[in-house]
């Protein structure tokens, strides 16, 4: 492989051989075949026994055919996108004839769930492969546009979540003003992802999906449990459901990781002493899941119930497809709201109002005066994050007490950090710029007015339920989803912890009404309302 990059963690002992070989077919194979290559819609793991393959990125319009790994006999070929289902990019030709072992992808989620050490070394190999990857092969997925911009930020949020091979390219820069000539964009298409040589102008993350294959696609096989929403809760319930010999699908409108992928860093969450990002979290979830046998789409957006089969409910995609299934875990959480002030979609649309801290958002902001709006835990994990990068942090809170919903180890650091300059009982009236934002002006108690050096606002001022498409589900005042405490109907027997109004679907995490909005909370949801789950099944 190349510069042994790819080759480290990937080695099985002769007994571990043996026992892979058990759940595949042996194959004599000639020099020149290739065993996939782009185009295919899937691949298989190989094995190698005694031939030679070379794994390489075909030639494009502008770059020579690139040798990205060798594999050798006891090597074995395959990464990330054998689990997730990603389109073929990279072609597998011998180089040296020999035999190989196939093992297709639903015996190889088998081979890890039976196998617990060689699903070990296959998931850190195919972890650091896709990494290298990345690094060596980016061009199966470049994406070009303006960095500031909303729909940028985006895709390039995106595809960090889901781990895709990929370059990126500022349209501004030589590189990107090339990209764009030879692939005949202009600015009013920005941004665009270039898929094996086929132009997505005006490119989201539901147009990259579905050219890269990443999209729900029906395939007849039954369905136990259908998870809507991957943040902590929905990927808790996906694990664990999984992990438990359930068939689970895991649904999300956008990405993965919800809320919590967008903090900067949480700290008081358990096994984690120093901390983790909310995108670090959410990607060990992600190969948690997919380890398990998880079918992860996203963005797939999920649009009602079908709730007329008690034994049967059926979710109903916006894209007309359906997934019936025994049951459902709904964990869609909640959306952050947005300030009703003037021009707030227009400095939306520029990128100079975001509702994240990840570290796509706060790069560039070194040195710059910077606003965050709210007063519970990710609105001062934001201001800290952006501080520790240099920034002037105004943190503007409409209440008078920074404790009252923050955590008291994030509102001692604020009060001693000089970056961080606290406004308690204020509110945002006005934002100014042209084109990109430059102030904004707050409103103070008594009712003066302050205008403020500003260039990037994060807001994080409370939420609401993502809860329309549950219809049929009882409800309290505020769209969120109530559970455990309604009779259900033509039984007498109590509900189940998470149990809704409908009897095989249950709810998790932030939607559920007098949740708590932490993170080991929906962890702690997602993982109990799977027994749940086995308890209703249980009784059919």
């Amino acid at each position: 492989m190349n510069d042994g990059a790819a080759q480290r963690g990937s080695v099985l002992d002769d007994e571990q051989s043996r026992r892979l070989v058990e759940y595949g077919d042996v194959e004599h194979v000639e020099v020149g075949l290739e065993l996939y290559a782009p185009g295919d819609d899937s691949y298989d793991f190989f094995l190698l026994l005694t031939a030679t393959v070379d794994i390489v990125r075909d030639a494009t319009a502008i770059e020579p055919e690139h040798l990205v790994y060798r594999g050798g006999p006891g090597d074995f070929l395959g990464e990330l996108s054998l689990l997730t289902g990603q389109h073929v990019y990279l072609t597998a030709r011998v180089v040296t004839a020999g035999t190989v072992v196939r093992i297709g992808a639903t015996t190889l989620r088998r081979v890890l769930a039976e196998q617990p050490d060689i699903a070990d070394l296959l998931l850190e190999a195919f972890e650091e492969r896709r990494e290298f990857i990345r690094s060596v092969a980016g061009n199966a997925l470049e994406i070009v546009g303006r960095p500031d911009v909303a729909e940028t930020l985006d895709l390039r949020t995106y595809v960090t979540q889901l781990l895709l091979p990929h370059s990126w390219l500022d349209a501004a820069s030589h590189p990107g003003r090339s990209l764009m000539t030879s692939a005949g964009l202009t600015e009013d298409e920005l941004p665009a992802a270039i898929v094996d040589g086929t132009v997505l102008r005006r490119a989201t993350p539901g147009t990259i999906a579905k050219a890269l294959g990443l999209t729900y696609r029906p395939d007849g096989s039954p369905v136990d449990l259908v998870v809507v929403g991957a943040g902590p809760a929905g990927l808790a319930a996906a694990v664990y459901g999984a992990s438990e010999g359930l068939v689970t699908v895991l649904l999300d409108r956008d990405g993965l990781g919800g809320q919590a992928a967008k903090s900067a860093r949480i700290e008081n969450y358990l096994g984690f002493p120093h901390g983790v990002s909310g995108a670090h979290l959410t990607r060990l979830a992600m190969v948690q899941a997919l380890k398990f046998g998880v079918r992860i789409y996203a963005p797939c957006a999920v649009a009602s119930l079908d709730l007329s089969d008690d034994r049967r409910p059926a979710v109903l995609l916006e894209n007309g497809s359906r997934i019936e299934c025994r049951a459902v875990i709904a964990a869609t959480g909640a959306h952050y709201r947005r300030l009703d002030i003037p021009q707030w979609v227009t400095f939306e649309k520029s990128g100079c109002i975001r509702y994240a801290a990840t570290e796509l958002d706060v790069r560039g902001y070194e040195d710059q005066p910077v606003t965050v709006v709210g007063g519970a835990n990710s609105a001062g994990q934001a201001a800290l994050s952006l501080a520790a990068r240099g920034a002037t942090v105004d943190l503007i809170i409409r209440g008078a007490d920074l404790g009252a919903r923050m955590s008291s180890y994030l509102t001692d650091r604020i009060r001693a950090h000089s970056r961080i300059r606290l406004h308690t009982g204020s509110m945002v009236r006005e934002l100014a710029g042209d084109g990109t934002l430059a102030s904004i002006v707050v409103e103070r108690p008594g009712g003066r007015q302050d205008r403020l050096a500003c260039r990037v606002l994060f807001c994080f001022i409370g939420a609401d339920p993502v809860s329309s498409w549950l219809a049929g589900v009882a409800k309290d005042d505020d769209g969120f989803v109530l559970t455990d405490g309604w009779p259900l109907a033509g039984s007498s027997s109590r509900p189940l912890p998470f149990q809704t109004s409908a009897p095989r679907v249950f709810a998790v995490g932030d939607l559920r009404s007098g949740s708590t909005k932490r993170v080991a909370s929906a962890v702690g949801d997602g993982a109990g309302a799977v027994s749940s789950v086995h308890a209703v099944l249980a009784g059919e």
